[in-house]
């Protein structure tokens, strides 16, 4: 085997290399660019020992006089070093002017080191020796008669001894040894050696050079390409086979490269993925991800099936979402992690003929690799159950915005199944005025609350992963009809509530006239009013692009029967006070939402308005305004709301959001109906509070409340404290 094969081979497979040489060339690398392209991608260090003649560019690299760009740094960093071709196109200087910037780049991170050095005599060190390590901690150490240079690593007539740490006594000896002495080497606790500054380099090569010329020290390599034509016959034709095997072993690895999953370059998992994953692990491969919005969920889940199929070599999934608008978007997610055989299920995909064909080859010994994007409604259609009952057990589960699970027409199906890993993600796990959906969850997934994952809005402001915001509650009065059709129902509750549990009692009556209560709040007429001065105060603060709202749902009914849409009526009044501005609207499932999402983020739309649509997990980065408008007394869709607005953005600096606070001022001579109301308004100001607490203007926010407090007779402080 001549070196070319041995390193050529032996490269890809280390983690970690020091060689102690004494001629060395950084051509050396360009001679090894398979190899070595290979190391470097997988995350491989590797330490140089060289003696102190070297040539003119790596004088250059040693002494930091090779400079690239800002921009090149982050060209190598983004597009270079986790591309396995990209990086053998540098290495074997198929890209020459990226050659030795790619180098100083991986000098500087740390991936390379070059430590010159010369005897006490001030000799040459003549040493070819070399320690490889790979990632499972086996040892390799050679000595050979090679200089670490083209002509040594291609010749012939050179020779390596090998010792290996799983190999005879002797070699284990020898290996103790070595690393014994390699560690002192690279501390620079030698005794042996002169650690010379790089820049005494050159002045060295001027005094000690005389005896042989700069060309007999420091040939000045070629490509291997090059050389292949040079030479005896024999040894050309055996230089071109050995490279043609490190050719096409190196195509394999890119290959496979190619067609594995992997964390999504030029990433890796943050710790609190790792995290993740290990607590998921010992819950049993189940449990709930209570992350905020905006914190990697999506990533954090399928980091664990990554692992899975790390240790498994497989990968069958099943992903269940509440929307159309996030079959999509989970899709991409799947296909960055390069996972590739995917059948889309709901949104009106053809799924059908697919997913039986699957099915029916299943078994047998063939499994194949799958992942299944479906809607919650496609998922528990008794079409898709027929199918996915027969091979569910071989599936991981990943439940986005898994609060849905706790629907009924949800629970019965997942009751049924025998799925046995199982992840569920949500910001908001608990199912407000839902206990027994809650415990339903809670159960399904064999957890509860701090949940097996948990990172709250707070952490991960704290961590950088959400924008800071601006927060200014916006109070809305009810006009006097309105007031007086919301006290008369709010009479009527009082017989259902329970003073000592601070709670209504559980009666289809309650429901009804809460949610016809509810409705009042929810299209109080004073709401469009107020739009209208945010939108003056936005013009003031130069802010009327990029601007999010959520509207009111429903129509307001006028005595002639006639009715209009909330949403229209937003539009009018914003077209009313700005009249230059471009507005658009996300009202319906199915939309082209990337479109009207990409128009957003360009620019072309300084408003969206939306409903509900855009509640759960959609990516809106660029929005830098958001306006709740909208108020149902669920926290859920207010943390979902404002989990759109925290998105970081590479051109927000930070948030602002206007919330709109209906809070209705009723007569308070009767006491029972002004407690009935606090406690309501107590538990509207925890939502609200706990917000107001992380914003930058805290204080400013903490004013406008403060006036609802002193309605009611309650401390925003002490709301704020309990939480």
């Amino acid at each position: 085997m001549i070196p070319l094969e041995f390193f050529g081979r032996v490269i890809p497979l280390s983690k970690k290399i020091q060689f102690k040489l004494g001629y060395f060339s950084s051509n050396s690398i360009s001679t090894l660019a398979y190899g070595f392209a290979q190391f470097i991608f997988q995350g491989g260090s590797i330490d140089f020992l060289i003696n102190h003649f070297v040539s003119d560019d790596d004088y250059k690299l040693i002494n930091n006089e090779v400079a690239a760009s800002p921009n090149f740094y982050q060209t190598i960093e983004d597009e270079i070093i986790h591309d396995l071709q990209k990086l053998s196109d540098v290495f074997s200087k198929r890209q020459v002017n990226h050659f030795y910037n790619c180098l100083r780049y991986l000098l500087d991170n740390g991936r390379i080191s070059i430590t010159p050095v010369t005897t006490k005599t001030g000799q040459i060190s003549h040493y070819k020796e070399a320690l490889f390590w790979d990632k499972d901690g086996h040892v390799l150490n050679i000595v050979g008669s090679c200089n670490f240079t083209y002509k040594g690593i291609v010749c012939n007539g050179e020779s390596l001894r090998v010792s290996r740490s799983w190999g005879e006594n002797s070699e284990r000896a020898n290996i103790a040894s070595e690393l014994l002495d390699y560690r002192k080497i690279f501390a620079k606790e030698s005794s042996e050696f002169i650690y010379l500054d790089p820049s005494r380099l050159i002045n060295i090569i001027k005094e000690n050079s005389q005896s042989l010329s700069e060309q007999q020290l420091l040939e000045e390599e070629l490509g291997l390409v090059e050389n292949l034509n040079s030479g005896r016959d024999d040894e050309r034709i055996r230089i071109e086979k050995v490279n043609q095997l490190l050719k096409e072993q190196f195509e394999q690895t890119i290959e496979r490269i190619v067609s594995s999953p992997t964390f999504p370059k030029p990433f890796s998992p943050r710790p609190y993925q790792i995290q993740a994953y290990y607590n998921w692990v010992k819950n049993n491969h189940s449990g709930i991800f209570g992350m905020a919005t905006g914190t990697g969920k999506t990533k954090t889940s399928l980091n664990c099936l990554l692992n899975e199929y790390q240790m498994s070599g497989n990968y069958r999934a099943i992903i269940l979402v509440p929307s159309i608008a996030l079959l999509e978007q989970w899709e991409e997610e799947v296909l960055l992690f390069n996972f590739t055989n995917i059948i889309i299920a709901g949104g009106g995909n053809n799924w059908e003929k697919d997913f039986s064909n699957y099915v029916s080859n299943y078994g047998g010994g063939i499994k194949r690799d799958l992942i299944i994007v479906s809607t919650y409604a496609s998922f528990s259609s008794h079409r898709f159950q027929k199918y996915f009952a027969k091979i569910e057990e071989d599936f991981l589960l990943i439940a986005d915005e898994a609060h849905n699970m706790g629907a009924n027409d949800l629970k019965k199906t997942m009751i049924k199944s025998r799925i046995k890993k199982k992840i569920g993600l949500s910001a908001t796990p608990k199912r407000v005025y839902d206990p027994e959906g809650t415990d339903f969850i809670d159960s399904y997934f064999n957890d509860k609350e701090p949940y097996t994952y948990n990172f709250s809005m707070k952490e991960a402001m704290r961590e950088g992963f959400l924008c800071d915001y601006k927060y200014y509650p916006v109070l809305v009065e009810l006009n006097d009809d309105e007031l007086e059709e919301y006290i008369e129902i709010s009479k009527k509750l009082l017989r259902y509530f329970d003073f000592e549990k601070n709670e209504f009692k559980k009666d289809p009556t309650v429901e009804r006239l809460l949610l016809k209560r509810k409705n009042i709040i929810h299209k109080a007429s004073n709401k469009l009013n107020r739009f209208k001065e945010i939108l003056l105060e936005l013009q003031r603060l130069k802010k009327l692009k990029y601007v999010f709202t959520y509207v009111p749902e429903g129509f307001i009914y006028e005595e002639d029967g006639a009715s209009e849409r909330m949403l229209d009526k937003f539009l009018l009044a914003g077209n009313e006070v700005m009249p230059t501005m471009k507005m658009n609207s996300y009202i319906a499932d199915g939309q082209n939402l990337k479109d009207i999402l990409r128009g957003f983020s360009e620019g072309r739309i300084d408003m969206l308005l939306a409903m509900k649509m855009l509640d759960e997990g959609v990516d809106v980065p660029r929005a830098e305004v958001g306006i709740f408008a909208s108020s149902t007394g669920n926290p859920r869709q207010f943390i979902q709301r404002r989990g759109r607005l925290l998105r970081k953005h590479k051109d927000k600096t930070y948030a602002t959001i206007f919330d709109m606070v209906v809070v209705p001022r009723v007569n308070d001579n009767n006491v029972e109906l002004f407690n009935m109301e606090r406690s309501m308004v107590n538990n509207e100001l925890r939502r609200v509070g706990y917000f107001a607490s992380l914003a930058m203007n805290f204080y400013d926010s903490k004013d406008a409340l403060d006036q609802v407090c002193a309605k009611y007779d309650l401390d925003l402080d002490t709301i704020i404290n309990e939480l």
